[in-house]
């Protein structure tokens, strides 16, 4: 009658335990510090698991942005095993271990505060207070997606499964956990997250997810705008933009969040238009930075994602990302440097001479040369002008003893 998620919440299942030698996660890939933490509090008696898309990742031989812990230490329980302890939060308290500028997230297991009938009943109301400490299965249970509801128990080195991740793992499928209708109810951002995941991961959306998500898409627009800001830059983060934009555009989301753009996507061929290959030039660009350490500005993405906008109607683009600018908070920065990124196409078109080289000395020079070779490439346009203004930038460099990167 409710779904997934009630008849496991009335119903308790034991996990599926995959013991050491059917997986392939190893200690060694496994951030010492967050070991560290793993180690003390279970010799303190505390449960404590390695929790979340570390697990996922690992599982899938990539290396894990973060480690977070989970546990049954309270966070007052947490601070006082390390001296490195900090707690934030005002509705769920964490606790943040600190080694130099490195933090592993410590969380107390939860569970979710309503009942089966209250989350039923007001699921369309919003995000619901989850506040209260649980077990590792009301835990696992309470998380978005079932790749991400994996743990990893360091005392007996397997992979504890309760609902059913390992598996959509091995099929390369995102699905929610739980009721998708509810869930995205719950929290509308869960939407975008399943497009991130199945975007970075190259998975694909389980039917009855991506049925929900087609459906309920007009809910994002409830959400918090900060979280919406920082879910639609996360979305080029891991080179897969591309992807992640072309299945906003088909849910609806991008249609709610960007409708001009969105509309433009439309006019310019759909699924054909010219926007995605900027994105997937972009792409490349984010795999090259990454390799190198290097952060690309949210202003050069937020330009090359409104750049087919920009070449047909360099008017509109710049109003529709101060439209963008004002619904998301976008931070002025980001704004202004998308500004300048589309504006510098006209500027750096024209091979450098007397009157025109001072836009070398501005800071923001070299992600404007990088944006430009980024729109050339995706139009199939040679780069020789940008290569004149390249060496230039070197010249000045060498001649005030800068590095060039």
């Amino acid at each position: 009658m409710f779904g997934f998620l009630t008849r496991k919440l009335l119903k308790k299942n034991a996990p599926v335990v995959y013991e050491r030698a059917s997986h392939c996660v190893s200690r060694k890939n496994i951030d010492p510090d967050a070991l560290k933490v793993l180690y003390r509090l279970s010799r303190l008696g505390h449960t404590a698991y390695l929790v979340g898309g570390g697990v996922r990742d690992l599982l899938l031989g990539r290396n894990p942005k973060d480690f977070d812990v989970g546990t049954s230490a309270t966070p007052n329980e947490v601070k006082k095993a390390f001296r490195n302890c900090f707690l934030v939060g005002r509705r769920f308290r964490l606790a943040h271990v600190r080694f130099g500028e490195k933090v592993i997230e410590t969380a107390t297991f939860r569970q979710n505060s309503q009942t089966v009938g209250e989350i039923i009943e007001h699921a369309a109301e919003g995000p619901f207070e989850d506040n209260t400490f649980g077990t590792p299965e009301t835990d696992a249970y309470r998380r978005d997606f079932t790749v991400n509801g994996l743990f990893y128990d360091i005392k007996t080195f397997s992979v504890i499964d309760w609902v059913g991740g390992m598996d959509d793992l091995k099929k390369g499928v995102i699905r929610s956990i739980g009721d998708p209708m509810i869930r995205f109810r719950e929290d509308p951002v869960r939407m975008m997250r399943a497009v991130k995941f199945a975007a970075r991961l190259d998975f694909r959306i389980e039917r009855g997810t991506e049925k929900a998500i087609r459906k309920l898409h007009s809910c994002i627009l409830a959400a918090s705008v900060p979280r919406l800001c920082e879910e639609v830059f996360r979305l080029f983060t891991y080179g897969a933009s591309e992807k992640a934009f072309r299945m906003m555009w088909e849910f609806g989301l991008l249609g709610d969040l960007l409708p001009d753009l969105a509309a433009f996507i439309g006019r310019d061929g759909g699924a054909k238009s010219s926007t995605w290959t900027y994105l997937s030039v972009l792409d490349r660009y984010e795999r090259a930075m990454k390799a190198r350490g290097v952060d690309v500005p949210n202003g050069l993405r937020a330009a090359v994602l409104f750049a087919a906008m920009a070449k047909a109607n360099p008017g509109q683009a710049r109003d529709v990302i101060g439209t963008m600018s004002k619904a998301l908070k976008v931070p002025k920065a980001t704004y202004f440097l998308a500004v300048l990124m589309l504006d510098s196409v006209k500027r750096l078109a024209v091979p450098p001479q007397k009157g025109r080289r001072r836009f070398v000395y501005n800071r923001d020079f070299q992600d404007a040369l990088d944006f430009n070779r980024i729109v050339a490439r995706a139009e199939g346009r040679d780069e020789k002008t940008l290569d004149q203004w390249d060496a230039l930038s070197r010249e000045r460099c060498k001649e005030q003893g800068e590095d060039h990167e």
